[in-house]
């Protein structure tokens, strides 16, 4: 049994869906983690700080949207979020660490 946040894809999942579809890939970890490296091309969108909801509203609502944190439970809160505001294809696709293996 795994345990922690629940994530809405694998990290396998994650690469084929995004070479598939497109979208945006959304850090939700703060400046300092994303200093250790992030995934190409993602936007930083620090949740901790409140900066997510602002930088949110320049991305389009019928493209995939796949967020990341350093565990998990930053992404699937930003995840919630952005289906509360009308987005219709989002993904918690978890930590960071487990993406690049």
């Amino acid at each position: 049994m795994l345990f922690g946040p629940k994530v809405d894809l694998l990290p396998s999942e994650f690469r084929e869906k995004l070479s598939a579809d497109g979208g945006v890939v959304v850090d939700c970890r703060t400046p300092m983690e994303c200093a250790e490296g992030t995934w190409p091309g993602a936007v930083q969108a620090d949740w901790n700080a409140g900066a997510f909801e602002g930088k949110s509203t320049a991305w389009d609502k019928g493209q995939p949207i796949y967020c990341y944190c350093r565990s998990g439970a930053r992404s699937g809160a930003a995840a919630k979020f952005l289906r509360t505001q009308g987005f219709e294809s989002v993904f918690n696709v978890g930590a960071f660490s487990a993406l690049n293996h």
